[in-house]
């Protein structure tokens, strides 16, 4: 379903989808709760894999045999006393995403990505990455025997590199930013008809991302914390948890209750701040970006709206920060 204001077109689950093809927006896979409810409870959860398909009901692919993992997800939350005391927060956690495989939440994604194409039959993927996501499709790709291509900046981190053709994926590296690997990506796409996989222009990686949203509620016993606070580049991981708070709350699992959203740019790349501050609906595209984040260098990000109404909503905020101050 179309998630832009006005729109709301719908399309076929049985197909691979990108973008709206009536307005060029974000598309949300939506499930049938009263179906999911019959086989699908919270206190059920805990005789299931400690991994994101516990939450298979809620997820886009539709038979079991499809999904490729590697173990991705229900990754452990930390008590970060000695930083809280420090920062003054006396009940400060941080989520640690790093432990997943390929080392980042973009495991998530792209196992939820990989496993409804494979599902829907395709047999090749592409997508632009300015870092870990490359490595993760990578890896998923391989392990589903899928043919993967990644076009990277040349300024990207070798190890995100090197890692991606470990993996066996074909690596593209390209004059620009992530924009631009995502503009040659997809010309490769309709070329040679591959599954385009970047970042909110197909609606399945939000899938696999937004179970850290329903990680952080039942690690938290369905109480969910005051506050959120996630670094940004395309956004998939705002909107993901934001769209599993909703997805709980339709099941039963928690209340109206949400958490404040704050979105955390570089000084040097920070298009999401400047539009909450400017009270746009949308992110103008910011000139020059640098960062040494590699991963949060996006000048724009085509789930724009989606990422500031997730932040207004829940009535958070946003901070840009130098790269100094992320290294130390």
């Amino acid at each position: 379903e179309c998630t832009y204001p006005g729109c709301g077109e719908e399309y076929s689950i049985d197909e691979l989808n990108k973008l709206c093809i009536k307005c060029g927006r974000v598309l949300y896979a939506r499930y049938d709760i009263n179906a999911a409810k019959k086989s699908l409870s919270k206190e059920d959860l805990i005789h299931r894999d400690p991994n994101m398909w516990r939450y298979f009901e809620m997820m886009p692919v539709k038979d079991p045999k499809n999904v490729i993992t590697l173990g991705e997800g229900f990754t452990p939350i930390f008590h970060a006393e000695n930083l809280g005391q420090v920062e003054g927060y006396s009940n400060l956690y941080i989520k640690d995403e790093g432990l997943n495989p390929t080392g980042s939440f973009k495991a998530r994604g792209l196992s939820a990505a990989l496993s409804k194409a494979k599902e829907l039959g395709a047999k090749k993927v592409t997508m632009p990455s300015a870092g870990n996501a490359a490595g993760a499709m990578a890896a998923y790709a391989a392990a589903g025997n899928l043919e993967a291509h990644v076009f990277m900046p040349d300024d990207a981190p070798i190890m995100n590199q090197k890692e991606s053709e470990l993996a066996g994926a074909s690596l593209n590296l390209i004059k620009g930013l992530i924009n631009d690997a995502g503009r040659i990506s997809k010309e490769f796409a309709d070329k040679e008809n591959l599954f385009d996989v970047s970042t909110l222009k197909e609606p399945y990686r939000q899938e696999g991302k937004k179970t850290m949203g329903y990680e952080i509620a039942e690690q938290f016993k369905w109480s969910l914390p005051d506050t959120i606070v996630y670094p940004t580049g395309g956004g998939t991981g705002i909107v993901g948890m934001w769209k599993a708070f909703n997805e709980m709350e339709e099941l039963g699992w928690i209340g109206s209750k949400r958490p404040k959203m704050f979105s955390v740019q570089a000084v040097g790349c920070a298009p999401i701040v400047k539009a909450f501050e400017e009270n746009t609906m949308h992110a103008e595209l910011w000139e020059n970006a640098s960062t040494k984040a590699a991963g949060m260098r996006v000048p724009v990000a085509v789930g724009d709206y989606l990422i500031l109404e997730a932040l207004r909503e829940s009535g958070g905020g946003v901070a840009a920060i130098e790269d100094e101050d992320m290294i130390h």
